[in-house]
């Protein structure tokens, strides 16, 4: 049974940090595109920023450029996002999906609110 559970979120102010966690089980990990996505209320759910399986290649969105940093760490069945100077427009719930071929999975999702 493949689960995917975030954690790391919460309340912060504007210009702090967050470090969010995807810890991976029921999977190798290593085989499986990462991926960081945003749901804030009443919108839709939006890329952040992913990461190719062997932490080579990434991708972000312009609006998190700069601020924020995926890593993974296969070893550990671990994906992160480093979240530096953060917005109150950052305020969502994130989530963290792996995927490979057909194969997509989802976590529960971990809620950032940040205040200004």
């Amino acid at each position: 049974q493949v689960q995917l559970v975030e954690s790391g979120g919460g309340l912060v102010q504007a210009g702090g940090s967050l470090r969010l966690s995807c810890a991976a089980s029921g999977l190798t990990l290593s085989t499986y595109a990462m991926g960081w996505f945003r749901q804030a209320p009443g919108k839709e759910r939006v890329i952040v920023a992913t990461i190719s399986p062997s932490g080579r290649t990434t991708y972000y969105a312009d609006s998190v450029k700069g601020r924020f940093t995926i890593s993974r760490d296969n070893a550990k069945n671990t994906v992160y996002l480093q979240m530096n100077n953060l917005k109150p427009d950052d305020t969502a719930a994130f989530y963290c999906r792996a995927q490979k071929g057909d194969y997509e999975y989802w976590g529960q999702g971990t809620q950032v609110t940040v205040s200004s």
